[in-house]
C-alpha cells in the first residue's frame, strides 16, 4: 500500500464511509488541524512522515477544520492539533494538543503490533526481576493467541529451564524448528543444566581448589556451576584462566565452554564483548 493512500481528507460526507467503515479491519487516527495552527500542521506532518513505517496497519484521516467545523463540534474537539482513534467504529483512545514523535510512534506501535510485541518489554521487565513464575503465566498467555510465534517458544523453554523444569524445557525446544533465531541460547542453557547434574557440589570443589588450585578438573566443574547460576562473569573467568593453563585439557574445553556460555548471553551484552577481547588477544 503506498503511503499517499494511507494518508486522507475525510469530511461529514466520507466520514461513514472512509473512518468507521475502514476502522471494522484497520484502525484509522483521526488529526483535527488547520493550516492556521501551526502546531496541527507540524502533527500532520509528523504522521505523514511516520505513516510509510507502518504501511497497510494504519490509515491517517486528515479533518481541516478551518474548511468545516461539523465533525469537530460533534466529536467535541476542543482544540488543535487534537487526535481520535477510531477502531470497529469507536473512539478507542485520544490525545489533545501538541504531540512529540515518540509519542505518536507510541501510539502507532500500540495500534499495530501484534499482542505478543506488545508484551515483549513486560517480559524483558519480568525476567530480569527473576519473576519466572510471572513469566511463564505471560509466554502461555502469548503462546495461546499466537501460537506460531517461535521466539516466544524460544523465551518459553529458556524460562523452563531457568526455573529447573528441564524435560518440559526439552518438549518446548522439540517443537521449535532448529533454523529459529535464538533457539541456540535455551539448547546451550539446557547442555550446562544437564551436565551440572553429574557434578559434585561446589563446597567439595571448592575444597579440592584448596588442596590444589591447578586441579583443572575441579575448576571446569566450577565454572558449570556459576553458568548454572547466573554468574556469568565467574564462570568466563574460570574458562578462560583454563584456556589459558592448557589447551589440550579435554580438547581446549576452556575455549569451548566460553563459546558456549557467549551463546547464553543477550546480545550486546558487555560482558561477553570483554571476554571475546580477551579470549581473542590470548590465542593471537
Amino acid at each position: 500500500m503506498e503511503a499517499q493512500a494511507q494518508v486522507f481528507a475525510v469530511n461529514p460526507q466520507t466520514f461513514q464511509t472512509d473512518v468507521i467503515e475502514r476502522s471494522q479491519n484497520t484502525p484509522v487516527i483521526l488529526l483535527f488541524w488547520a493550516e492556521q495552527v501551526s502546531p496541527s500542521t507540524d502533527a500532520r506532518r509528523q504522521l505523514e512522515a511516520l505513516a510509510p513505517q507502518y504501511s497497510g496497519k494504519v490509515w491517517i484521516a486528515l479533518v481541516d477544520v478551518a474548511e468545516d467545523q461539523t465533525l469537530a463540534q460533534h466529536l467535541r474537539v476542543q482544540g488543535l492539533p487534537s487526535i481520535r482513534v477510531i477502531q470497529g467504529g469507536q473512539i478507542v483512545d485520544q490525545l489533545d494538543g501538541p504531540q512529540d514523535e515518540n509519542t505518536l510512534r507510541a501510539l502507532l506501535d500500540t495500534l499495530t503490533l501484534s499482542s505478543g510485541e506488545v508484551l515483549r518489554a513486560p517480559l524483558e521487565q519480568i525476567l530480569e526481576r527473576g519473576d519466572f513464575d510471572a513469566a511463564l503465566e505471560l509466554l502461555q498467555q502469548v503462546i495461546n493467541e499466537e501460537p506460531q510465534n517461535q521466539a516466544f517458544r524460544v523465551e518459553l523453554a529458556d524460562v523452563l529451564i531457568r526455573q529447573g523444569k528441564l524435560e518440559d524445557a526439552r518438549q518446548a525446544l522439540g517443537g521449535i524448528p532448529e533454523d529459529v533465531e535464538g533457539r541456540d541460547r535455551p539448547v546451550a542453557r539446557l547442555g550446562f543444566a544437564e551436565e551440572v547434574a553429574g557434578m559434585r557440589g561446589m563446597a567439595e570443589l571448592e575444597a579440592a581448589l584448596g588442596e590444589d588450585a591447578d586441579d583443572l578438573e575441579a575448576c571446569y566443574e566450577l565454572c558449570i556451576h556459576h553458568t548454572c547460576e547466573e554468574r556469568f562473569e565467574q564462570a568466563l573467568e574460570i574458562a578462560l584462566s583454563i584456556l589459558q593453563a592448557d589447551r589440550e585439557f579435554r580438547d581446549d574445553i576452556g575455549r569451548t565452554t566460553m563459546i558456549r556460555i557467549f551463546q547464553i548471553l543477550p546480545k550486546g551484552s558487555e560482558i561477553a564483548g570483554s571476554f571475546r577481547r580477551r579470549m581473542f588477544n590470548f590465542m593471537h
